[in-house]
């Protein structure tokens, strides 16, 4: 059965912003990643990688938002603050001194690991009924399966 955040339980509530807050994190320390190495990358695929860099944290900026506005619609806290962000997030933050083949495959893995994540909080939001939040990271989590596969495309 479908249901609006409203008509989920409070704890079907705590535990899908929770994933959501996951979701959220992981995703503000890949916009930055993304972000340093578009201002850090170099070399002979300098053009196409600082385009893609670009496309990819403004992607995820927005992305944020999305997600932590899903998280307020289900009655909770977003997290906000970038040191609760760095310790929940399953991706590393990097000081941007790299090759761009160490970039292309950083930010490779970084969407991979961010497609999982939300498939994870998709599932447990279809296994509450809430098809929204599952909607949307089914999207999301399309949307990084395609950056790694352009990534990836890069490596190959």
């Amino acid at each position: 059965m479908t249901q609006t955040a409203s008509d989920l339980s409070p704890s079907a509530q705590a535990a899908i912003a929770d994933a959501l807050n996951q979701c959220v994190a992981e995703t503000a320390v890949t916009t930055m990643l993304a972000q340093n190495f578009h201002w850090n990358v170099k070399g002979m695929a300098f053009g196409p990688l600082h385009d893609l860099f670009q496309k990819i944290y403004e992607d995820h900026f927005v992305a944020q938002d999305d997600l932590a506005e899903r998280v307020r619609a289900l009655d909770a806290h977003a997290e906000g603050m970038l040191a609760g962000m760095l310790k929940r997030s399953k991706i590393g933050e990097h000081d941007g001194h790299a090759s761009d083949q160490e970039m292309i495959k950083m930010m490779q893995e970084a969407q991979e690991t961010l497609a999982a994540t939300l498939a994870a909080a998709g599932e447990l939001a279809a296994e509450h009924g809430d098809t929204l939040t599952e909607d949307l990271c089914i999207a999301r989590g399309q949307t990084h399966e395609k950056f790694a596969w352009f990534l990836r495309s890069h490596l190959a």
